[in-house]
């Protein structure tokens, strides 16, 4: 059985050195998509200071994302791409960081307490796929450290999917 361990570090680096090592552990072996969005979602989420959601959207057609496993308050269902924060990095195939979300034009409050996100694209085979999506209740909670930390978690979750 995995057990999560505590990320005691002040260094972001080392932080997601960790968090990518265990959750490496946790879907070793494991091929099913939904089984890992839940597991990483639950990983983040209990491992992330400050966040109110975390979790993952998939693209359910070309041209619109669906509501995948989660950690945090109900979520909005679909998502047009090209529209809010997760349909924009779709579009873009790229992450983007929104220190204020009332700042991003079409930003999709499905928590009013967010103030700030990071979605980060999860790619198979060279496709975008859908989105990592971490919200924050905290104005600028998310830098460039934890982007590239999330990117690799983006993409041992997408390796361990095969």
């Amino acid at each position: 059985m995995f057990q999560p361990a505590v990320i005691d570090t002040g260094d972001k680096a080392e932080f997601y050195r960790e968090l990518a090592q265990q959750l490496e552990s946790l879907l070793h072996g494991e091929p099913n998509m939904i089984a890992n969005a839940a597991n990483t979602s639950a990983l983040m989420y209990q491992a992330m200071p400050d966040l109110n959601w975390a979790g993952f959207y998939f693209l359910d057609t070309d041209d619109e994302l669906v509501l995948g496993p989660f950690q945090g308050k109900p979520a909005c269902v679909r998502i047009p791409v090209g529209r809010g924060v997760c349909g924009t990095a779709v579009k873009e195939g790229q992450s983007i960081l929104v220190e204020d979300v009332h700042a991003f034009p079409g930003h999709i409050a499905c928590d009013a307490a967010s103030r700030s996100e990071l979605v980060v694209p999860v790619r198979r085979h060279g496709r975008v796929i859908g989105v990592i999506d971490l919200d924050s209740p905290e104005p600028a909670r998310f830098d460039r450290d934890d982007q590239a930390g999330i990117e690799k978690l983006a993409a041992i979750f997408a390796a361990a999917i095969g």
